[in-house]
């Protein structure tokens, strides 16, 4: 336990970690030992698949109790960002997607601009075997990757967890820094509920209208059209303006 002092409080805050079927206890702890160090505290978890909670956890974590006391299961990757203004995919594969591509340095910065402006955020860490997949990555405004040596470029779950984070308490650490990003982020950004709403909305009229066909394209076709829409930095008025477009050109349909 060395460099700890337990005599000083705790300050947790910052953004969502959600960590989408992790495998293994130890690397849930590890996890949340490094979000402690750097003064996070909101860990959410989809599908663990030790099932939840984990001795071998709380063995690794050393003694992260203030992370994985208050830890969040969720069943679905969709659930656990719901409230979430902005997501970033923490993923080193290539995708079909056009999506922003940040360094952990760069998604720090814009994490920090983005919990000034009050807007939650979080970031997907995919699991240990096979990373995110493309239908977690669509849930994303933008992708974070890790440089590092393109031949042997996987890290660790922990690892992982560990640059990001170091990268957010370092970028918070000049107060002057945050003023000045209290500006840079637009307001009242859509959460996460509010997107699937307003695509699960879309989709199903486009299902009807004949759109979204080959059905062996539709997967992607879903995805090119929510990622379209993620780009946009939607507002939840701009949401809501949206959905009422939708079911003014469908009531429009059926006269």
């Amino acid at each position: 336990m060395a460099g700890t002092d337990r005599s000083r409080n705790t300050a947790l805050g910052g953004p969502a970690f959600i960590l989408v079927e992790p495998q293994l206890g130890e690397n849930i702890g590890a996890c949340a030992r490094a979000m402690l160090n750097f003064g996070l505290g909101d860990l959410r978890l989809v599908r663990p698949r030790g099932g939840w909670p984990s001795d071998k956890a709380v063995a690794t974590s050393s003694r992260a109790t203030e992370v994985l006391d208050n830890v969040r299961l969720h069943p679905t990757t969709a659930e656990a960002v719901a409230d979430l203004g902005f997501v970033f995919a923490a993923t080193a594969r290539p995708r079909d997607m056009v999506k922003d591509d940040l360094s952990p340095r760069q998604a720090a910065s814009r994490l920090r601009s983005l919990t000034a402006s009050g807007t939650a955020a979080g970031i997907l860490f995919g699991r240990e075997a096979a990373g995110l997949g493309n239908d977690d990555v669509a849930l994303a405004d933008a992708v974070l990757a890790i440089p590092a040596n393109p031949s042997f470029s996987s890290l660790n779950l922990g690892q992982a967890v560990l640059v990001i984070a170091y990268e957010w308490f370092l970028a918070g650490t000049t107060a002057s820094d945050r003023e000045a990003s209290k500006a840079t982020e637009p307001l009242g950004l859509a959460t996460r509920e509010e997107l699937v709403g307003f695509f699960e909305h879309l989709e199903v009229e486009l299902d009807v209208g004949g759109f979204l066909k080959p059905p062996e394209k539709r997967p992607r076709m879903v995805r090119n059209l929510r990622n379209l829409f993620h780009r946009a930095g939607l507002t939840g008025q701009e949401v809501r303006t949206l959905r009422g477009v939708i079911a003014a050109l469908v009531r429009r349909r059926k006269v």
